[in-house]
């Protein structure tokens, strides 16, 4: 859970100090900073919703049916996918933002990650290694698994809005 703050930090610090220009910047039709800061939020107000509840996981989802797999084999699984052709489902893709979002938006995130925080230390090592969550690309994945492709989707975006950023023109 340390790496999953931390890196969604690093996210949210380097998108906060963007001058309106990078803020706002898409170089071939990528997403801008702000696009890549509402696809965070929409991608974990679901989870950070379903994890309120471990009767409804279990009862919705129930368990993985998979070996458990650590980090490594997780984020091998995300990037095959993705090298596959795998795209975020239309829910997740972010609508147009602009400078006046961008601070309601940090405030959710915050919000977002604060919660799961909270909401994960209710959970044992037996709940998080067992209990499923659907992954649209790799369908299911234990609560840590889930949270480990989730520390990696942050660095993903951050890479992905710092190469965005790098193209605009001084």
């Amino acid at each position: 859970m340390t790496q999953f703050s931390q890196n969604h930090k690093l996210l949210m610090d380097y998108i906060n100090q963007l001058e309106e220009a990078r803020f706002l910047y898409s170089n071939n039709g990528k997403w801008t900073a702000g696009q890549q800061l509402s696809h965070i939020v929409l991608c974990l107000k679901p989870i950070e919703s379903a994890i309120r509840s471990k009767v409804f996981i279990e009862e919705k989802f129930g368990h993985i049916d998979h070996p458990p797999m650590d980090y490594e084999s997780v984020i091998q699984a995300y990037q095959a996918a993705l090298e596959r052709g795998g795209k975020a489902p239309g829910r997740f893709e972010p609508a147009e933002v602009s400078l006046a979002d961008k601070a309601a938006l940090m405030n959710e995130l915050e919000g977002i990650l604060a919660s799961i925080q909270k909401q994960w230390e209710t959970y044992s090592d037996v709940e998080l290694n067992s209990l499923a969550l659907p992954h649209p690309l790799l369908g299911k994945l234990s609560i840590r698994e889930f949270f480990c492709l989730m520390s990696f989707h942050a660095i993903h975006h951050l890479e992905q809005t710092k190469k965005n950023a790098a193209h605009m023109q001084p």
